[in-house]
């Protein structure tokens, strides 16, 4: 039945089609003389995709699909002794593929169809990369974060083990594989953009995982480059961008009323963070070429994100130990001593007791900050184990600032 919606979707295969057409029509007018698929080609295999899973369902889109091969084969054979490069075959039968799969889900199929188009045109700087920029050592930490990823954490048991049930080996599993994605998030963005933007960028967006973490990497990183360590005291400074708006988020995900406290420590501290992170990293001065960091084979520490993650676990143990015998009597001295591992899960516990009517929104302030103050005695003590007193002179003068900042916003 022919209605809007067919039409809709018809028109998302025959988009597809043309879209990924005119990458190989002008790849083929270049130096593909033997190339049979171009603009028409791929949008008529679209189409015809799309026409056999309206008309008959799956079944016609694999006769379609089997009948597309044995053409391919005939003219992969025909032109055996030509470039055999046979990407543009399989293109087509991916856009035969798509073109059906838009009846039922054109979303899809069109970011596919987007993906597959940058694959094809991105050919020469892929292949570049590859060969010229990607070093051994770089692709097998690439292969052993995919495999902790997407083979290890999988197949972790996601429950609470050992004592005080505070022990979670998902979650521990987890925390190293963002330890070892953020290492080459890093490493990729001082590839492409240098330690001075490169690194910033990528330390922010990891604060919003774990800034300690975050933190003691950068420290790690710094150390290890053998250079000036201010480009990544300057992304470890704006780091708590994160950890402050994060702060924000869990008050406000609990109770939007609990912000009101800390308005002004919370707006205070975003600005000395802007401020003094921007004099460290001082984009108005030109580079030399001693500032540059020196590239390193890897693109992370396995080690590295073991060793921190223990620490970090050794913390929440020895928080959850302290949680068992204070109890409620003394939240404050319990919010510091969870702090010591995470500010915000700290934060997020005495907001419960709120809530809960056990404690008065007043009652808030002083655990939160006590939570703050602690999580920054972390960083400032990772700071300085991890990279050292180069790294720590910038970074810990930064850190006290910024919590002495929030702290003066509560007289506000």
């Amino acid at each position: 039945m022919l209605d809007t919606v067919n039409v809709g979707h018809g028109a998302v295969a025959l988009g597809i089609g043309m879209l990924v057409g005119l990458e190989r029509e002008r790849k083929k007018g270049e130096n593909e003389d033997h190339a049979a698929a171009g603009l028409r080609t791929f949008a008529i295999t679209a189409l015809l995709g799309y026409v056999s899973m309206l008309l008959a369902g799956a079944m016609l889109v694999g006769v379609a699909s089997l009948g597309l091969v044995l053409m391919l084969c005939m003219h992969y054979r025909k032109h055996a002794d030509k470039d055999p490069e046979v990407t543009s075959e399989v293109a087509l039968l991916l856009v035969l593929i798509l073109g059906a799969l838009s009846f039922n889900q054109p979303e899809l199929a069109t970011a596919a169809g987007v993906v597959l188009t940058l694959l094809l045109a991105l050919r020469r700087q892929l292949h570049h990369f590859v060969l010229q920029q990607l070093s051994e050592q770089e692709l097998r930490d690439g292969l052993m974060l995919l495999t902790v990823a997407l083979v290890v954490l999988p197949l972790t048991p996601d429950r609470f083990l050992g004592p005080y049930q505070i022990l979670n080996p998902r979650t521990i599993c987890t925390l190293v594989v963002l330890l070892m994605t953020v290492g080459a998030l890093g490493h990729i963005a001082v590839r492409l953009m240098g330690p001075r933007y490169g690194l910033p960028l990528s330390a922010i967006a990891s604060g919003f995982a774990s800034g300690s973490a975050t933190i003691a990497l950068l420290a790690h990183q710094a150390r290890q480059q053998g250079t000036t360590s201010r480009p990544y005291a300057a992304a470890a400074v704006l780091c708590n961008l994160a950890s402050i708006s994060q702060f924000a988020l869990v008050l406000a995900v609990v109770d939007k009323r609990l912000l009101t406290p800390f308005i002004a420590s919370i707006g205070l501290g975003g600005l000395v963070t802007v401020t003094y992170g921007l004099l460290l990293l001082a984009p108005w001065r030109t580079t030399s070429g001693t500032t540059a960091a020196h590239q390193s084979e890897g693109a992370f520490s396995l080690w590295t994100a073991l060793i921190i993650t223990l620490a970090l676990t050794g913390i929440a143990l020895f928080s959850a130990f302290l949680l068992q015998h204070l109890g409620h009597n003394g939240v404050s001295i319990a919010a510091f001593v969870s702090g010591l591992g995470d500010a915000h899960a700290a934060m997020a516990s005495v907001a419960a007791l709120v809530v809960a009517g056990r404690l008065e929104v007043a009652d808030l302030v002083t655990p939160g900050m006590m939570a703050l103050t602690a999580n920054t005695l972390t960083k400032c003590v990772l700071a300085f184990s991890n990279g050292g007193y180069d790294f720590a002179r910038y970074l810990i003068p930064a850190q006290l600032v910024i919590l002495s900042a929030m702290w003066l916003g509560l007289l506000a």
